[in-house]
């Protein structure tokens, strides 16, 4: 669950701040804070100041030519919705559904997940999809 989450929080902050600058804004924004307010109604009003906060940020620093700015905006916006799918894991699929109707046009994301565990001289070759082994 922790690495859904991680990747969920993940899609949530890049869309978050693609969405910032965007037309879409206002319906991103009343999205986000019905989240909140499901489960954090006091917190409403801060969450509110932070999404303003970072569209004012991510507008004045396009301004400025720094292109770092969004990829800040949503490694912060991650952080804040990893944590609150980790304290309300029960909005994973409101959180989802969210996404879907923000960025309908979004690919759908494959995740892999792979482990392995070599000892000795032994090798592991692993892939996500197609590998080839040129060995003698």
């Amino acid at each position: 669950m922790d690495s859904e989450i991680a990747l969920l929080a993940g899609t949530a902050g890049t869309t978050i701040a693609t969405l910032l600058a965007t037309d879409a804004w206002s319906g991103a924004r009343n999205g986000v804070l019905a989240l909140w307010r499901r489960v954090r109604p006091d917190d409403e009003e801060q969450v509110a100041a932070q999404l303003d906060t970072s569209r004012r940020d991510l507008l004045d620093a396009r301004s400025d030519g720094d292109e770092e700015a969004e990829r800040e905006v949503a490694l912060e916006w991650r952080g804040r919705v990893r944590r609150l799918l980790v304290a309300h894991p029960e909005l994973a699929a409101e959180l989802r559904a969210l996404l879907t109707e923000l960025a309908p046009d979004a690919p759908a994301t494959v995740t892999v997940t792979q482990r392995a565990t070599a000892s000795g001289s032994s090798r592991v070759y692993q892939a996500g999809r197609d590998l080839t082994i040129d060995r003698p």
